[in-house]
């Protein structure tokens, strides 16, 4: 693959702005990963579209990221593109008791916005930092809700190249899923949030008091990914994780957290293999012990 003259038409067509060899641990929470051989902040849906039909013509390897919080990166080099929609897919708009905000924007500054003007629903995201079309991927929650709670409908690149809208119902949401797992190759570009009208210094509360625990129940002073596990039917991932005596186990410099045994720490200079070796024994450790399976909310990318 000529990545040379890949690069040169990119440039050409001012797709955005292009980083060559640009270290991903740059771009994760959990502070690791290798070098890609070019990492593209992505100026609009045209040059996102232009950026598209050129990996299907080269067959270029290709990831699209939002804010990290919810990868593990290897360690080794990635011959190919990683997309970005952070820098130029970040608007948040507000009519009445609707939001519309692009896949790029931070959640925390949309459910801030959104208490703001008094809007309620989204304080259980208001202390997750991801994307838009990071948490619309994955259907994240917490506090007993989740997006598809809010969520109307999502505005998506498709592998055709068009745009196309997707209601609610037609996201196939359920516990930490959406169909965007099934399909990779599409691209979250905006979503629709229906809220309700509240007291804004009650929602603000809420926030504050949900941001208190947080610190101090969750490892939020070190480099991590959030939740490693999904919740099994029968008792949360933690337990399983506390019962096999792994709070605080090391591999490396990645740690199981004292705090909340469901986040993998990097205390230092943690490998991603070292992450990847620790979320695997823990596995390995719940399955002998209890026959339970947990699976990873942690997405891995280059391995």
């Amino acid at each position: 693959m000529d990545f040379e003259a890949i690069i040169t038409q990119l440039n050409e067509a001012e797709v955005g702005d292009i980083l060559e060899f640009e270290p991903m641990y740059k771009h994760t929470t959990y502070k690791v990963g290798g070098p890609a051989r070019a990492f593209i902040e992505v100026k609009d849906i045209p040059a996102l579209q232009t950026i598209m039909k050129m990996i299907k013509k080269h067959h270029v390897p290709y990831y699209v990221i939002g804010r990290g919080s919810n990868v593990l990166f290897s360690d080794k080099e990635f011959d190919g593109l990683i997309l970005s929609l952070n820098q130029y897919f970040n608007k948040i708009d507000i009519l009445d008791h609707t939001i519309m905000a692009q896949a790029g924007a931070s959640v925390i500054k949309m459910a801030l916005s959104a208490a703001n003007h008094g809007l309620s629903g989204l304080e259980f995201i208001s202390g997750i930092p991801a994307s838009v079309g990071g948490v619309v991927y994955m259907n994240a929650g917490a506090y007993l809700s989740d997006v598809a709670a809010v969520l109307s409908e999502v505005t998506l690149l498709n592998s055709a190249g068009e745009i196309v809208t997707y209601k609610k119902e037609e996201m196939q949401f359920s516990y930490r899923y959406s169909i965007l797992q099934d399909h990779p190759d599409w691209v979250v570009l905006e979503a629709k949030f229906e809220l309700t009208h509240g007291d804004k210094e009650e929602i603000k509360e809420v926030m504050k008091n949900r941001k208190a625990k947080r610190m101090a129940t969750q490892p939020w002073d070190r480099p991590c990914a959030g939740s490693v596990f999904r919740n099994p039917d029968q008792q949360p991932a933690w337990k399983y994780i506390d019962e096999c005596g792994l709070r605080g186990y090391s591999i490396g410099h990645a740690r199981v957290s004292t705090k909340h045994s469901n986040f993998i720490v990097n205390s230092g200079y943690a490998s991603a293999q070292d992450i990847k070796n620790l979320i695997e024994h823990i596995q390995s450790l719940v399955m002998e012990r209890f026959q339970v399976e947990l699976h990873t909310e942690v997405r891995f990318m280059n391995w």
